[in-house]
């Protein structure tokens, strides 16, 4: 199920005072905004108003059954809105403000819209480090449930110009403050009492959710969608996807990684951070380009490597 969505006429607007406000009121008016964050860009709108989460999901073509990540301005807006475990304190206290998504039980008085948790007991909770984000929750006064700001299921956009490419026409305003740091969206974890459970690889790695929580890390999360990044396709160009390749075949676009030819570069140093950044960035030219095909080279799996090889399978699936 998709909730249809009007034509609007959509503005890219410079991030600052006046922009901040013309994004907060339309907030407050119940409408989504397509704003920054450390990781991808947000299509962020009142996590309170039914029919506020009913435009996000009308807007990207969004299944209802896919939660919606809520973002808040402090540790404070958190607490009233989820039970917080010693572990989840911990991971908090850690990774907050940043790329860290910590999956929840609701508060029953939180008053969020039942539509960001899609029938859900839990919610998922991030405190971004983006100062724009953050912003924006302050001067509108709201959580912002956000997914990232694209068509559901195609490549996510970490610039402007990327969710106007697939949003124009079905929101008013973006807020452009350049390319977002991370570029990958961020870890969801699920604290329990006696583990940690990864339930989509980001920033933030096992590894670092171990030594943070003292706490074994499980990964993978079994047939039930429980947080957002978990469809099979996901981040999706329109072209086919080859993976591992290390030549171009006919009529493929290659994206390189360290000293190798092709046709863009994620990081010709083997820079793992660096292709993290670049990978969705480089995704949306290849899908722009006149290729038929999009080859991507082999990416190791350690670090955020696991984050950037996650994105690809389902990319190509």
């Amino acid at each position: 199920m998709t909730i249809p969505n009007p034509v609007f006429s959509t503005r890219i607007c410079r991030y600052g005072a006046e922009a901040l406000r013309e994004a907060a009121l339309l907030i407050r008016a119940g409408e989504p905004v397509a704003v920054p964050t450390e990781t991808v860009y947000g299509l962020a709108a009142d996590a309170t108003d039914s029919n506020a989460v009913a435009a996000i999901y009308g807007a990207k073509g969004r299944p209802s059954f896919n939660p919606l990540i809520v973002h808040v301005a402090d540790k404070d807006m958190a607490q009233s809105l989820a039970i917080f475990s010693p572990a989840a304190e911990k991971l908090a206290s850690r990774f907050w403000p940043g790329a860290l998504t910590l999956v929840l039980p609701v508060r029953e008085d939180s008053g969020l819209s039942p539509l960001v948790m899609a029938g859900l007991l839990t919610v998922a909770l991030r405190l971004p480090a983006h100062p724009a984000m953050r912003a924006l929750i302050r001067e509108s006064g709201r959580p912002l449930a956000a997914p990232s700001a694209n068509r559901s299921g195609s490549i996510s956009p970490t610039r402007a110009e990327h969710v106007l490419a697939s949003l124009n026409g079905k929101i008013r305003l973006i807020l452009d403050e350049g390319p977002t740091s991370e570029g990958l969206e961020s870890t969801i974890a699920a604290p329990e009492q006696d583990c940690v459970r990864l339930l989509r690889p980001g920033p933030v790695t096992a590894a670092m959710l171990e030594e943070a929580a003292g706490l074994p890390v499980i990964i993978g999360t079994g047939a039930k969608i429980e947080a957002p990044g978990q469809l099979e396709s996901h981040y999706a160009p329109s072209k086919p996807v080859r993976l591992n390749a290390l030549n171009a075949e006919k009529d493929e676009y290659l994206i390189g990684f360290g000293l190798m030819p092709c046709h863009m570069n994620l990081s010709v140093d083997a820079d793992i951070q660096e292709a993290a950044a670049n990978l969705f960035a480089m995704l949306h030219l290849a899908d722009a380009s006149a290729a038929k095909r999009i080859a991507v080279a082999p990416i190791p799996d350690e670090g955020i490597g696991a984050a950037i090889n996650d994105r690809l399978r389902r990319a190509a699936a």
